[in-house]
C-alpha cells in the first residue's frame, strides 16, 4: 500500500478519498492551512491521520510517499513543486498549473527525480475513454465535434449577491475555463490533436474572471467547437459526427452516458449513465496513479498522460490570448 497524504479538505478531497480506498493506497496524513479544519475533514472521513498545517511540514514528512494535491488553483505549482523536491510523487488536481511554462519545467523536475507528476482528469483513465477511441473509425470521416460543458455553478448566488468565490476569483486562478473547460480542451486534445489554430470569446465577469466561453479549433481534418460555462446548465450532449455515424456523450466529465448512432442499424451504448457518484469515477485515476508509481502497465502510458497534459495546458493558454 502506498502511503499518501491529501492536501485540501474540499468535497472533491472527500471523494478522491473514497476513490482510493480500493486502490492500493492508504491515508497518512491530510494538510489544510487551518488544524481545525483539517481535524474535522479527518473526523468526517473517519481517518485517524496527522493533520499539517503548511506545505513544507508535508514535505517533510517521512512516512507519505505520495500527495493528492486539491487545494485552490493558485497554489497548485508551488505546492507540487515543493513536494516533488522532497522526493514525493504528486496527482495535483486540474488545472495541473496555470501556464504551460510551469507544467513543463515541473514535468522536468519529475523526470530528473523519477517521480510521477499527474494531472487528476477524470476521463482519460476509465474504460469509456478507450471504447470512444476504438469506435471513431465507424463514424467513417469525422466532420466535426462539440465538446460541451455548462453547468450553472452552485456558487452564483453568492458571485449576484456581491460575494467572490474562488471559482469566480481571477486572483485565484478562478473561472469556467479552468474549472470546467478544461473538460471540453482534453478529448479535443486527446481524439484530435493539438489544432493549426484557435479563435475564441469568453464572457468575462465583473470580478475579472471568465464565466462562460467558446473556442473554435481548426484540427487538420475538421473543424472542432468547444463551449463551456459557469453562468447557465446546457441541456444537449457533446459529439463526434461523421459520414457514417455519430458519437454522443451526455456527461463529459465522467465520459457516462455515451452512445454511438450508426447512420444505418440501431444507437449502441458505449458507456452507460448511471449517474454515479464522482468517486466511482475517480478510481480509474487513482488506481492509474498507483500503476505508474509502481511501474506497473496502465491503460494510458505514462508519458503520455504527460504528454497530453501539456498539450492541453498550452491549447488552454492559446485559448486565453485569442479572447484577448
Amino acid at each position: 500500500m502506498i502511503p499518501y497524504a491529501i492536501v485540501g479538505t474540499s468535497w472533491i478531497a472527500e471523494e478522491f478519498f473514497l476513490a482510493s480506498l480500493h486502490s492500493g493506497m492508504v491515508l497518512s496524513g491530510v494538510c489544510s492551512r487551518s488544524r481545525e479544519t483539517g481535524l474535522a475533514f479527518a473526523r468526517k472521513i473517519g481517518a485517524d491521520v496527522p493533520v499539517y498545517t503548511s506545505i513544507e511540514d508535508l514535505a517533510a514528512a517521512p512516512d507519505v510517499e505520495a500527495v493528492y494535491v486539491a487545494s485552490p488553483n493558485i497554489f497548485h505549482a508551488a505546492q507540487s513543486e515543493a513536494l516533488l523536491n522532497s522526493g514525493k510523487h504528486v496527482l495535483c488536481e486540474k488545472p495541473i498549473t496555470v501556464n504551460p511554462d510551469e507544467l513543463e519545467r515541473l514535468q522536468a523536475i519529475a523526470r530528473e527525480k523519477g517521480l510521477v507528476y499527474m494531472e487528476a482528469i477524470m476521463y482519460l483513465h476509465t474504460p469509456a475513454r478507450q471504447a470512444v477511441k476504438d469506435a471513431l473509425p465507424e463514424l467513417g470521416e469525422i466532420t466535426g465535434a462539440h465538446f460541451d460543458f455548462s453547468q450553472l455553478s452552485s456558487r452564483y448566488n453568492e458571485l449576484a449577491a456581491g460575494g467572490l468565490p474562488n471559482v469566480f476569483n481571477p486572483a485565484m486562478r478562478g473561472g469556467a475555463l479552468n474549472d470546467l473547460g478544461i473538460y471540453c480542451v482534453y478529448p479535443a486534445m486527446d481524439f484530435f490533436g493539438p489544432p493549426l489554430d484557435i479563435q475564441a470569446q469568453a464572457h468575462m465577469l465583473s470580478t475579472g474572471a471568465d464565466g462562460a466561453g467558446a473556442a473554435l479549433l481548426r484540427t487538420p481534418g475538421c473543424p472542432v467547437t468547444l463551449t463551456w460555462s459557469k453562468l447557465g446548465q446546457s441541456r444537449g450532449v457533446s459529439q463526434i459526427m461523421g459520414t457514417k455515424g455519430t458519437i454522443t456523450i451526455r456527461s463529459l466529465s465522467q465520459f457516462q452516458g455515451i452512445t454511438l448512432h450508426p447512420r444505418e442499424g440501431e444507437p449502441h451504448e458505449l458507456a452507460p449513465f448511471p449517474q454515479s457518484k464522482h468517486s466511482d469515477t475517480m478510481r480509474h485515476e487513482a488506481r492509474a496513479f498507483c500503476d505508474y508509481i509502481a511501474g506497473r502497465p496502465a491503460a494510458v502510458p505514462y508519458e503520455e498522460a504527460c504528454a497530453l497534459a501539456l498539450a492541453v495546458a498550452r491549447a488552454m493558454e492559446e485559448v486565453r490570448q485569442a479572447w484577448g
